[in-house]
C-alpha cells in the first residue's frame, strides 16, 4: 500500500505524545511549540484526542513540576476555545535507577491524567555514558550484552511498578531485550509505542513484540506543532512488520 493509499484509507484518531516549550533547559527550549499551538495543529489534524507529555523532571530539559498549575490552566483555556477535542496532560517519563523505576514518584503521578516511559539520555542514574558508548560506537559485544540486561532491569521495573500507558521508543538509545520488553507489555496492559520521530522500534522489533497480546499505539513525538499527529510512515512501518491495523489503538478507517 503507497503513502497516499494509505492516506486516503485510515487516519489517525489520537496523538497522545506530544511535546511542547516546557519541554527545556534555561533558555534552551528543546521543543517548538505552546500548549495551544499543539492543540490547534491535532484540531487541525481532525484529532479527537490530544495529549501534553512534556519530558519528566530529571532529565536535563525536563519540565518544571512547580510549572503544573501553568500547564493545567493553559489546557482549560485552550479546551475551552475547542471543546470537541479532549485534552490530557501528561508526562514522558524517564526510565532510570530509582525505587520504581522512573523519575517521577509514586506520589507524583497523580499530578498528571496518566504517565508515558521511555528510555533517554541526560538523566541522572541511566548510564548514560555508558549506554552512548556501546549503542553509537563499536564495542566488545560483552559490554552491550551487559548494558542491555541492565537497561532491561530498569525498563521491567518501571513497567511493573507503575502504571504506564504508553512504552515509549523502546530500543532507540540503549540496548534492551525487546522480548522480555512486549511480556511485560502485555501482563500491565502497556501500549507500546510506534514512534514516527525515531527509528526504533524498528521493522525487526515489531516483528518480535506482535508476537504477544499487546496492542499498539503510533505516537508522532512532536517537538514541532506541525508535526503533530503524523503517523502515515509509521502506519507503513506496523504493517510491513504484520501488525493488523486493528490492533493499533489510534487508527481507523476513513468513512
Amino acid at each position: 500500500m503507497t503513502i497516499e493509499e494509505m492516506k486516503n484509507k485510515y487516519r489517525i484518531t489520537k496523538d497522545l505524545h506530544t511535546h511542547t516549550r516546557y519541554s527545556r533547559m534555561g533558555l534552551y527550549f528543546h521543543a517548538k511549540g505552546t500548549i495551544m499551538q499543539n492543540v490547534e495543529a491535532a484540531v487541525e489534524c481532525g484529532l479527537e484526542e490530544v495529549a501534553i507529555t512534556d519530558h519528566g523532571p530529571k532529565e536535563i530539559y525536563g519540565l518544571n513540576p512547580k510549572k503544573l498549575p501553568d500547564m493545567r490552566r493553559e489546557i482549560a483555556e485552550a479546551q475551552r476555545l475547542y471543546p470537541d477535542i479532549k485534552i490530557f496532560l501528561g508526562v514522558e517519563a524517564n526510565i532510570m535507577d530509582s525505587s520504581n523505576g522512573l523519575d517521577i514518584s509514586p506520589e507524583e503521578i497523580k499530578d498528571y491524567d496518566f504517565i508515558n516511559a521511555g528510555y533517554h539520555y541526560g538523566v541522572p542514574k541511566c548510564g548514560m555514558i555508558a549506554n552512548w558508548i556501546t549503542f553509537k560506537l563499536p564495542t566488545p559485544r560483552s559490554w552491550k550484552e551487559r548494558m542491555k540486561e541492565r537497561n532491561t532491569e530498569l525498563a521491567l521495573r518501571a513497567l511493573y511498578n507503575n502504571k504506564i500507558k504508553i512504552l515509549t521508543h523502546p530500543g532507540d538509545k540503549a540496548f534492551v531485550d525487546i522480548e522480555k520488553l512486549a511480556k511485560a507489555c502485555e501482563e500491565t496492559g502497556t501500549l507500546v509505542e510506534i514512534n514516527a520521530r525515531h527509528r526504533r522500534p524498528d521493522i525487526d522489533d515489531l516483528k518480535i513484540m506482535a508476537n504477544y497480546a499487546v496492542d499498539f499505539i503510533i505516537s508522532s513525538d512532536a517537538h514541532k506543532p506541525d508535526k503533530v499527529g503524523r503517523y502515515v510512515k509509521s502506519l507503513g512501518l506496523a504493517l510491513a512488520s504484520g501488525i493488523a491495523v486493528q490492533r493499533i489503538v489510534n487508527i481507523a478507517e476513513r468513512k
